[in-house]
Parts: structure tokens; C-alpha cells; sequence
């Protein structure tokens, strides 16, 4: 039997990986067997980890009880950035900052209650308009349904469900009975709009004062970058809102005239309706756009739907490539795929919101990833090579006719001597 060290048992003799415990346990066991104190860089560490965790526990216990508040300084932050453009320009022109502020948000606030009063009109008479029109309605469903179905199915069974009650006289009183959590839900609404309207005044009107009170704790060489960060965000923030503001503009006077051409009621309102929920609501603000005017056109004459479903449809296209690709190169040049995924992302993380910030935060990053990021230069290949066929829509029906009737081969195309110059793309 070999002789063990002076000093040392049977427990110091713990074989690897026999399953008495990890590493950090059997050192202790060891040190505590032979009587020596323990290392001071341990009990530090012991305390540091479980202090971390508790920190981040309590870091994210934090944040999901203040999310709200979270998401609306972020919404604020955002409409500062859009805004302060304007407010810098009134400034420059001795402007108070307050005062530019004020105006600017007033302006802003006028806008979305004119639209918001102008579009409940409009809802409000479609609405009257319908209900007046609902027996006629229903006679002539009521008769397209029996002679396509040969059933026989009569409307006053409904009408008489409204009358006499029911099922349809109790939704009815249960939608009333939930008046108090409709005031309640617009009360918080309101409050929360508040709230934004708060802080996004704050951070436009006090904004140089916030950047000097960040900048006062940085060293000379890093306060450079930060003012750089917040310069670019001020810029695609402010380019999104220009360009769709821009595009909002040509959709609604597009379809104004268009609207009125085809005779659908309320033409101005539906055409601003559509230009601005089309341009700010990404992904699918226009099908939520084309949905209330086709909605209104079929109720008061139906063929008048195809109609304004044609006219959306053809500005779609007349935007996506002749009005949208030179407006958005000038104010936020963001990739389709950039600006779809950040979509995704914005609407999986924060829903609606979200969805509305993605735009102006995907074109933010990418002008961070283009500044900072050190770009080289790239070899050549033909996975890299950039290929500018000409448009030549005769080219197939030729080489299909060289093909049919000389019957060429590359060997024999070289063996004859064709002398006709190739065609190659540009």
C-alpha cells in the first residue's frame, strides 16, 4: 500500500466523478477536514451570486409591475423624436422652447380631433342609414335566400326576436349593463393619452437640459457617440413621419376625387380615412383602410364596391412603385425585409404599439448598424455580383424561333461561325 501524505484521511481520498457532490462542496469538505480557514475570495463569491439573482428577480419583478408606465415613456419618447424637428425650427426662429412645444403638440392634438370628429360623423349617419334601411335589407336577403336555397325562411321571425324578446333583447340588455366598464376602459384610455402627452412634452421642451444632465456623466471621447445615437434617432423618426405624412397626402386627394367621381357618400372623410390609416397602420393598414369605404359603398348602392375596391387597389400599385420608393430614399431608407420583420417583432413584444413603433425603430438600428458597424470590401463572385438584365420581352419568342428552326448547339454555333452578335444582359 503506497503511503498518503502526511496529514491527509480517507476523506480527502474523494475519487472524480464518484457523485459525492460538485467541485465548489468537496473543496469545502477538504479545507473544513483539515482544520484550515476559509478562503476569503469564497465567501465573496457565494454572496455575489446569490445577490445577482436576487437582484434580477427583483429587476423583473419591477419591470412587469411598471410595464405600462414603460411602454407609454417609450410611446413619449418616440413622438418626441418626431417632433423635435419642428419645435428645433421654431426655436431657431426665437421661439421659447416651451412655447414651440405647445404649439406644435396643439397643432398635432387639432389634427387627430378633427379626423377622430370627422370620421364619427361619418359612422354615425352610415349607422342611422342602416338601421332605417335594415327591413329592406332583410325583405330582400330574405328573398334572394329562398329562391337560391328553394327554402322558406321568413324575416319577421327576426324582427319578431327583437320585439317580443329573446336571446337577441338579452344581448342587448347585457351589452347596456356593461355602460360602466366602457366608461371605465375610456377613462384609463385617457388617462394613459395624458400621461404620454406629459412626457412627450417634457423631453421636447426640456431636451437640450436632458442631453446636457446625460452628457455631465460621460467622459469627453464617449459624449460625441451619444449625441451621434440621438441625432440619427431624431432623424428616422422624424423621416417616417415626413414620408408617410407625405404619401398620406397624395393617397387622400387620390381618393377624394376618385371617391367623388364614383358618387359614394362622404367622400373627403373616406379619403382621409384611407390615406392615413393606409400610411400609418404598417402591414395591413390598407385593407383595414379599404374596409369601411367598400363597407359604405355597398350599403348604398352595391356595385359602387367593385368600384372603390378598384380604385384602392390601382393606387396601391401607383404608390409601391412610382410615389414611395423616392420619398422614403429621401427620408428613411429602410430595407423591406428590415422593416417587415421589425413588424413582427414590435406587434410579438408589444402588440398594436409595437406594431406602429416597429417602422421608425427598425430604420433607427439600421442606421446604427450602417454607422458603426466597419464594413470591407467585398471579393467577387457571382453569388455577389449584381445582374442588370435589360427588359427584353421579345428575347424568349427569339430564342425559341433560333432554336426551332436552326436547330443550334454550342458546338455547332461555334463551328459555323455564327457572325450575329450575342445578346447579353447589361
Amino acid at each position: 500500500m503506497a503511503d498518503q501524505p502526511r496529514g491527509a484521511g480517507p476523506e480527502d481520498a474523494i475519487a472524480p466523478g464518484d457523485g459525492s457532490g460538485d467541485e465548489a462542496e468537496t473543496a469545502v469538505a477538504r479545507i473544513a477536514s483539515r482544520g484550515e480557514p476559509m478562503p476569503p475570495w469564497l465567501l465573496r463569491a457565494i454572496f455575489w451570486f446569490f445577490g445577482t439573482g436576487v437582484a434580477l428577480l427583483l429587476a423583473w419583478w419591477l419591470i412587469l409591475r411598471i410595464r405600462g408606465l414603460l411602454v407609454m415613456l417609450l410611446v413619449a419618447l418616440f413622438i418626441s423624436f418626431a417632433l423635435e424637428p419642428a419645435v428645433n425650427w421654431l426655436a431657431e426662429r426665437g421661439w421659447r422652447r416651451g412655447t414651440a412645444t405647445l404649439t406644435v403638440m396643439a397643432v398635432l392634438l387639432v389634427g387627430v380631433g378633427l379626423f377622430i370628429w370627422a370620421m364619427g360623423s361619418v359612422l354615425v349617419n352610415q349607422i342611422t342609414d342602416f338601421v332605417d334601411e335594415a327591413p329592406r335589407y332583410i325583405e330582400d336577403a330574405e328573398v334572394w335566400f329562398n329562391d337560391t336555397f328553394d327554402a322558406d325562411v321568413k324575416a319577421d321571425d327576426l324582427t319578431q326576436e327583437f320585439q317580443q324578446g329573446g336571446s337577441a333583447q338579452e344581448f342587448a340588455a347585457n351589452l347596456a349593463g356593461n355602460i360602466v366598464a366602457v366608461g371605465a376602459t375610456v377613462l384609463r384610455v385617457l388617462f394613459q393619452l395624458l400621461t404620454i402627452a406629459l412626457f412627450t412634452f417634457y423631453l421636447v421642451a426640456d431636451g437640450p437640459r436632458l442631453r446636457r444632465a446625460i452628457l455631465s456623466v460621460l467622459q469627453k471621447e464617449k459624449q460625441a457617440e451619444v449625441l451621434r445615437v440621438w441625432e440619427i434617432a431624431i432623424e428616422k423618426t422624424g423621416g417616417y413621419i415626413y414620408s408617410r405624412a407625405v404619401l398620406a397626402f397624395f393617397s387622400t386627394i387620390f381618393h377624394w376625387v376618385a371617391f367623388a367621381i364614383i358618387g359614394i357618400p362622404f367622400p373627403l372623410p373616406l379619403a382621409l380615412w384611407v390615406g392615413l390609416i393606409s400610411q400609418f397602420v404598417p402591414t395591413i393598414g390598407t385593407y383595414i383602410a379599404g374596409f369601411l369605404p367598400v363597407v359604405i359603398a355597398l350599403i348604398d348602392r352595391p356595385i359602387d364596391a367593385l368600384w372603390v375596391l378598384a380604385v384602392i387597389a390601382l393606387y396601391q400599385q401607383v404608390e409601391n412603385y412610382l410615389l414611395a420608393p423616392p420619398i422614403q430614399a429621401e427620408t428613411m431608407d429602410i430595407h423591406p425585409g428590415v422593416a417587415f420583420g421589425g413588424v413582427i417583432a414590435g406587434a410579438s413584444i408589444l402588440g398594436p404599439i409595437g406594431a406602429l413603433l416597429a417602422l421608425p425603430a427598425a430604420a433607427t438600428l439600421q442606421a446604427f448598424v450602417s454607422t458603426y458597424v466597419q464594413r470591407h470590401e467585398v471579393i467577387d463572385s457571382h453569388l455577389t455580383r449584381r445582374q442588370r438584365a435589360r427588359v427584353d420581352v421579345l428575347r424568349p419568342l427569339r430564342y425559341l424561333r433560333r432554336t426551332k428552326d436552326e436547330a443550334v448547339t454550342p458546338d455547332s454555333d461555334d463551328a459555323d461561325g455564327d457572325s450575329r452578335p450575342s445578346e447579353q444582359p447589361d
